[in-house]
């Protein structure tokens, strides 16, 4: 066979215009097929002689003159590309969600392929990760938990290469990280969370804040909830989605997926809210956008912005400008005094956080007491001050 160079090519992929090397080469039964390589974006690469520069660096030319059971060396770009179609896709093993999938495809564009896309994936040091990943730490001030996430991602990478035979070996395993958070969550007391919501005028708000501070629901379950999704008769809360990127998805983890009990107490309030909103029907959002005539949930962030945290301060609640507080502080809160405070069982505790794994909550996992945790809400309630629906 006679020495073929190839040829360039743009092409348009999602992350922008890309230089291709394209080649043929004789399939199994004897017909001669275009095949491409990536070579780097466009806009790295302005010039065609750029471009085969590159391509030179990467040996594609020679590569694509080799015996055709000689696996081209490829970039990292083209492995990190590959994993977000092979590890997202339908032939995916453990299925993600939207959040996931979002979160990782910003990792992998903003970070990793922009510093390691060009290089040849198998000549990528580990020292040289490790070296990156510290200074996202130094100049980028990146928490040592999202830095250690994406060490995680590229991992992951080279993981889904290894399986697919583009890669031989995995230098990120050999990469070190810390992933101890320095993130110390502002805890409020059951006095400060009944200031917090007498400082709540609205009829909405209030409903929404008590609901969260006694199931310890994330703000995107919460938000997804239905009125279907109370069962009064059984005194519980059924959890099976949450509400993100402006629809309903899986939640968070398997054990998320489950129930938080209703005591009446809280169902009391609950009662009385649907009772006044101008949505109650089963198929209606227990927490409305008013603004969205009821179409959507409420934002969390609008909610937390314009009326939480300034009715937080009113309460007496230290937040320093800039300091995360949010619904989310009201899950830590009852964890916190259910644990300290009623030295209620750390199992009963983990059963109404849905925690999945056993050093989330005490490095204790077990199944939930129904009655226990129905139990504990009820104290929690009681030292609240909110004993009826009247308290606003």
């Amino acid at each position: 066979m006679s020495y073929q160079r190839g040829s360039l090519k743009k092409v348009k992929r999602r992350e922008g215009e890309i230089w291709v090397l394209r080649y043929r080469v004789t399939n199994s039964d004897g017909r001669r097929v275009e095949n491409v390589m990536p070579i780097g974006l466009v806009r790295q690469f302005p010039k065609d002689k750029d471009a085969w520069r590159e391509a030179g660096r990467l040996g594609l030319s020679v590569r694509i003159n080799e015996a055709p059971a000689l696996a081209p060396r490829v970039s990292f770009h083209f492995l990190a590309e590959h994993y977000l179609k092979a590890d997202f896709g339908a032939d995916a093993v453990r299925p993600k969600s939207v959040n996931t999938t979002g979160h990782v495809e910003h990792v992998v564009r903003a970070y990793l392929v922009p510093r390691f896309g060009h290089e040849i994936a198998e000549d990528i040091k580990p020292l040289d990760i490790q070296r990156w990943l510290k200074s996202l730490r130094e100049s980028n001030c990146l928490a040592w938990t999202t830095i250690s996430k994406m060490r995680g991602v590229m991992h992951r990478i080279y993981k889904i290469g290894i399986l697919h035979e583009h890669v031989a070996k995995n230098p990120v395993q050999h990469v070190e990280t810390r992933s101890k958070s320095d993130y110390k969550a502002i805890v409020i007391t059951p006095a400060q969370t009944l200031a917090i919501l007498k400082a709540l005028p609205s009829p909405l708000h209030f409903p929404l804040v008590l609901t969260c501070a006694a199931t310890a629901l994330r703000a995107s379950e919460i938000l997804a909830l239905r009125w279907s999704d109370l069962l009064w008769n059984e005194g519980r809360i059924r959890i099976s989605k949450r509400w993100a990127n402006g629809g309903d998805g899986e939640t968070k983890t398997e054990a998320s997926d489950g129930y938080v009990p209703l005591h009446p107490i809280l169902a009391a309030h609950l009662r009385s809210w649907r009772g006044q909103s101008l949505y109650s029907k089963d198929t209606d959002f227990v927490f409305p956008s008013l603004r969205a005539r009821g179409r959507v949930p409420l934002s969390a962030s609008i909610f937390v912005a314009d009326h939480l945290r300034s009715a937080a301060k009113k309460a007496g609640v230290r937040i320093e400008d800039g300091q995360r507080f949010g619904l989310h502080n009201l899950r830590h809160s009852l964890s916190n005094w259910m644990v300290n405070k009623a030295k209620v069982e750390p199992r009963t505790v983990q059963g109404i956080l849905r925690h999945a794994k056993i050093q989330t909550t005490l490095d204790l996992y077990t199944q939930e007491d129904g009655d226990e945790t129905l139990a504990a809400q009820g104290e929690y309630l009681t030292a609240l001050g909110v004993a009826t629906p009247l308290v606003q």
